[in-house]
């Protein structure tokens, strides 16, 4: 009798499920804190600074008012906050993006140049000639990212102060290539573009064909160079005559004509200007234009850059009679022949 009562009062109680439960889901927490505190130690500076940027930019739109301006301009007025430099008491300047889209020998290097004569304008050159920045989607972004913050360093870049920052970009540097993701990056981002191209495809392939052979030649004592900045220069230069081959030659054309279409077109719901070199050459108040376009106040712009082609057309190729005689079987390149002008 006493045997059974002993037993039944030295037998182990029944643990409670409730409790093991809760410990589980303590011991669970503890280590959900602990891996999440792990998490974000590794979070990278650079996400950090993004963030704090952000911040910061907001706190400046709001801070800074740019007087006098549109609604519709609002999209288009930035306060960059440089990571590199302070812009000290310009922190209010309101600055325009902008971007000028073009082909190779189009003219848009002497134009560029006449855009840093304006005090207030930073334009950083062919940023997207080295291949690395172009490689992909991600590396166009990010660099376009630097110079709009104004942490793009040239000998273009002028100061804390400046009004419109911007590159230039040729249209087969990934510009065609990734076009969706950079017109979402130019609506998202207030940048306007700036389309320059020739009337005259002719005379622009002939500029092709010239530089193309003094990079292999070198004329000016062993040194390549596609611009200049002295009548001596332009006229060695200019003794170069290609010969252009007639049977690519109305293809080609046809192919710089539709590229130049296709850009306009993928860009049009973004804000840009179409210009043309020949009305820029023929009539300097388009370049108030510009201006105008970009926000700026106005002011006379000059270049150094001295034209190397400026001979008529039937002296600077080769074989010009078969040229003018393919141009003249196709009626849509005819005009070519006879739009020459004056410098």
């Amino acid at each position: 009798m006493f045997e059974r009562q002993d037993a039944k009062f030295i037998k182990a109680p029944k643990k409670s499920p409730l409790i093991l439960t809760m410990v589980v889901l303590f011991l669970l927490m503890v280590s959900g804190v602990y891996i999440f505190s792990i998490w974000l130690r590794q979070i990278s500076p650079r996400t950090n600074a993004k963030f704090l940027n952000i911040r910061v930019l907001d706190h400046l739109q709001q801070q800074c008012q740019a007087p006098n301006i549109e609604q519709w301009e609002a999209p288009f007025i930035h306060f960059p906050n440089p990571e590199t430099f302070s812009r000290k008491e310009c922190v209010c300047n309101p600055v325009r993006y902008f971007a000028i889209l073009s082909m190779q020998r189009s003219g848009s290097g002497w134009f560029e140049t006449l855009l840093n004569s304006h005090t207030n304008v930073s334009s950083n050159g062919e940023i997207f000639s080295v291949r690395d920045r172009r490689s992909n989607v991600s590396s166009i972004l990010k660099t376009m990212d630097k110079v709009y913050n104004l942490d793009w360093f040239t000998s273009a870049s002028k100061n804390e102060c400046s009004a419109a920052v911007g590159f230039k970009w040729m249209l087969n540097q990934g510009l065609m290539e990734h076009h969706d993701d950079i017109v979402k990056y130019f609506k998202n981002n207030g940048v306007s573009a700036i389309f320059l191209f020739r009337r005259n495809l002719l005379r622009r392939m002939i500029s092709v064909l010239a530089n193309s052979y003094d990079k292999d030649v070198k004329l000016l004592n062993g040194t390549h160079k596609s611009h200049v900045h002295s009548s001596a220069e332009a006229q060695i230069l200019a003794k170069y005559k290609p010969t252009i081959n007639t049977t690519q030659l109305i293809p080609e054309l046809k192919r710089s004509e539709q590229t130049t279409a296709k850009a306009v077109e993928y860009f049009s719901s973004a804000r840009h200007i179409v210009l043309y070199y020949e009305d820029l050459v023929k009539n300097r108040t388009k370049l108030r234009e510009v201006q105008e376009f970009l926000g700026l106040p106005y002011r006379e712009l000059s270049s150094r850059q001295i034209k190397i082609h400026t001979a008529p057309l039937s002296e600077q190729v080769a074989n010009w009679d078969d040229v003018q005689k393919a141009l003249e079987k196709a009626s849509s390149y005819g005009s070519f022949l006879h739009s020459d002008y004056k410098i």
